[in-house]
């Protein structure tokens, strides 16, 4: 091959961590395109490219030159991961098994036609979840269905919650990636996972709190308090074990709505009721897909409904992560809704991080968007937001912001991510 491919600091890293792309040996202001493609685990082929013109040495550093068109253009280092589209319709990227890597294929060929280049140069990139000496531990105590995953070294850890939405399942990518960066966190599930119900009922806070249990019992977990980490529904169970439960130190919700929204709440004798939704507000977007920002019904008296969680309650601080184009519901109304709820019971007011051109599912840095796909309730595609530029980054910034957040009030140190995104 004519071109060589070289990966910076090396060609195997975790999936959180960025990478520096280098092409070398081609001609002077050599026109090229750059391709990435990968597999997930059910076979569903990802690609992205675009479209360069080396400098006058014939080298080519994605750090330093623009991309000039393609999946996407300007200076986007990372874009070959982010900009990644499934070749199935209303497909979302998911890692289900951390303990295998993912494998992305890059290709350098000469011109700017994405598949009619000669190629010129080739390189695997390996992207891992689990960091070297992370331990992933199954747990099965009681009713507690999860995995823990322990960093490396002797404990113990700062530990996090981490819960994903009413998808279901047990999904363990976030937390095998805050292993990697120092806690002790446990994956989650509470519905469609072994025996656990298909289908989740009200929000019984039963369950999570023996979770919650497990955590401050465990040898390896440092007390006394613990951390909570959630996305849509995940982010208001967490919110709402903040309110009810003890010995909850911090919470992150991200792009939560803070009320009961189509389930109740429930924790001993208290009753948080659902604030119900109207399928009929939902429409087609184009192409089949729903649109379903406004079928949650308006929180009348707003943050004094009773439908609202009680946050005012909560021990430690929360930090809201909203989406500006969050089309599953409106996060950003929403976190501004808890805030007054907040400063009216005498709190501080929280803080807000709100990133314009992002949608609903904001991940760990550099996954792909993921702009509409089938919902569990409305059993049908739904546009969930998001501009690709403007996410990617809103990811990237939101880690930061997360992991911080977390060392500052699990630790008491602002040491930031490391190694530096």
């Amino acid at each position: 091959m004519a071109a060589t491919l070289t990966l910076y600091p090396s060609s195997r890293c975790r999936w959180d961590q960025p990478v520096r792309i280098v092409v070398r040996g081609l001609a002077q202001r050599q026109p090229v395109t750059l391709r990435s493609s990968l597999r997930d685990e059910k076979g569903t082929l990802f690609r992205a490219h675009a479209r360069y013109c080396a400098d006058a040495g014939g080298e080519l550093d994605l750090m330093r030159v623009p991309a000039l068109g393609g999946s996407f253009a300007g200076l986007e280092p990372m874009g070959l991961l982010w900009a990644l589209e499934p070749e199935k319709p209303f497909w979302k990227f998911q890692k289900l098994d951390v303990q295998t890597p993912c494998f992305v294929e890059l290709e350098v060929l000469d011109g700017h036609e994405p598949e009619g280049g000669r190629l010129l140069g080739r390189a695997v990139h390996q992207r891992d979840f689990l960091a070297p000496g992370v331990r992933r531990e199954p747990v099965r105590a009681g009713r507690v269905r999860a995995t823990l995953f322990l960093p490396p070294g002797p404990g113990p850890f700062p530990g996090i919650i981490d819960l994903f939405g009413l998808g279901g399942g047990l999904l363990e990518y976030r937390a095998s990636l805050l292993a990697g960066n120092g806690f002790a966190t446990l994956a989650l599930a509470y519905c469609d996972f072994e025996d656990l119900p298909n289908a989740f009922g009200n929000i019984n806070l039963d369950y999570f709190e023996e979770a919650l249990c497990y955590m401050l019992q465990h040898p390896e977990v440092r007390g006394p308090g613990i951390g909570l980490l959630g996305i849509s529904a995940g982010a208001d169970i967490c919110l709402s074990m903040a309110s009810f439960l003890k010995n909850i130190s911090a919470t992150v919700s991200i792009n939560g709505s803070g009320f009961s929204t189509n389930r109740a709440i429930c924790y001993k004798e208290t009753h948080v009721p659902p604030l119900g939704y109207d399928v009929r507000k939902s429409k087609i977007v184009f192409s089949g897909i729903l649109g379903i920002v406004d079928v949650l019904n308006d929180p009348v008296g707003k943050c004094e409904n009773p439908c609202m969680i009680p946050i005012e309650k909560a021990q430690g601080p929360i930090l809201f992560i909203v989406g500006q184009d969050d089309r599953h519901w409106r996060s950003e109304l929403l976190a501004q809704i808890a805030s007054e709820r907040l400063q009216a019971h005498g709190k501080e007011k929280p803080q807000i991080i709100s990133y314009p051109g992002t949608g609903h599912y904001i991940e760990p840095p550099y996954f792909p968007m993921c702009p509409a796909s089938p919902h569990t309730i409305m059993k049908k595609p739904v546009m969930w937001g998001g501009e690709p530029r403007a996410h990617s980054r809103a990811q990237v910034d939101a880690w930061k912001h997360i992991l911080t957040f977390f060392y500052t009030h699990l630790v008491g140190t602002h040491k930031g991510p490391s190694p530096k995104l």
